[in-house]
């Protein structure tokens, strides 16, 4: 995608949560908020978001080519990242879910802090192909989503996944041991390893200059912890891919993202065709403050 469809900037919306937070821009399930995720989440009512799905700087020291980047010391990385976790707790309603993609560095002490907090579901694994070694290290393969939820979880839907083919010949890839026939005619279950999430780079698909995560990611989170019409919050905008799924799947959205918003409205119009500038729906009204 590299085209630009919309005429930019969208002028703010007069629809304001409240003085000093006041939407992007509006559709019918969502609203996006131009601003920092900490100014985002303090604007919310407590146990009033059924999920959070989170994709923060992985502190690489990478220039996002807005004027911001993601170098910080290691304590004062933590230390922002604790603050986030702590509001993002604070409004999961109870058997809320949580997701926090990142790199395994940084996961170890996020998982270690949520731990004592909310309870352990998942360390999802996710191949993460052409990445590049870095010093003396193994080359990194993966990167990780960790699952928590705010105690027993309140939804948790299974999912199938397609049986995996050849992309040359079309067959399938594995024999199952002699019991193919067994297998559900809606594919496999959803494992903790996903093989099929690299990120997008190709132009064709991106709407900003860096990588953006593959929709199919929190598409997925949003399936297995939500039902329609729950909120779904991301704080960390990004390319838009959670708002994105959140609209195909008929959830409710709240987001923010610092940088800016131009591509996350140009994905959601290319993508989904939204609708922008519509009041702000009751449902998402009453999650503020």
């Amino acid at each position: 995608m590299n085209q630009t469809l919309l005429p930019f900037p969208i002028k703010l919306l007069p629809d304001s949560i409240n003085i000093t937070l006041q939407p992007y821009l509006t559709t019918k399930r969502g609203v996006l908020f131009n601003s920092d995720c900490l100014d985002l989440l303090r604007s919310i009512k407590s146990e009033s978001i059924h999920c959070i799905f989170a994709d923060p700087p992985f502190n690489l020291g990478k220039n996002y080519e807005n004027g911001l980047t993601d170098e910080l010391e290691h304590n004062e990385y933590l230390e922002w990242v604790y603050a986030w976790l702590e509001e993002s707790i604070r409004v999961l309603v109870p058997g809320g879910s949580l997701f926090v993609y990142n790199i395994p560095r940084w996961l170890i002490d996020i998982g270690h802090f949520l731990s004592q907090r909310m309870t352990f579901r998942h360390w999802i694994a996710i191949t993460m192909k052409n990445t590049y070694p870095r010093g003396n290290n193994l080359y990194p393969a993966h990167y990780g989503l960790l699952y928590y939820t705010k105690g027993k979880p309140r939804v948790f839907n299974k999912l199938r996944v397609p049986i995996p083919v050849c992309r040359h010949c079309g067959k399938e890839i594995k024999d199952y041991g002699g019991h193919r026939h067994a297998l559900n005619d809606e594919g496999l279950n959803l494992t903790d390893f996903w093989e099929d999430t690299s990120p997008v780079r190709h132009n064709k698909f991106k709407t900003r200059v860096a990588n953006e995560l593959k929709p199919m990611i929190p598409e997925r989170a949003i399936l297995m912890s939500t039902n329609p019409d729950d909120i779904v919050l991301d704080p960390f905008g990004g390319g838009g891919s959670t708002f994105q799924m959140a609209e195909k799947n008929r959830r409710h959205w709240i987001g923010s993202e610092v940088g800016p918003c131009e591509p996350i409205a140009e994905r959601l119009q290319f993508f989904i065709g939204t609708e922008f500038g519509v009041p702000i729906a009751s449902i998402l009204r009453a999650a503020f403050r």
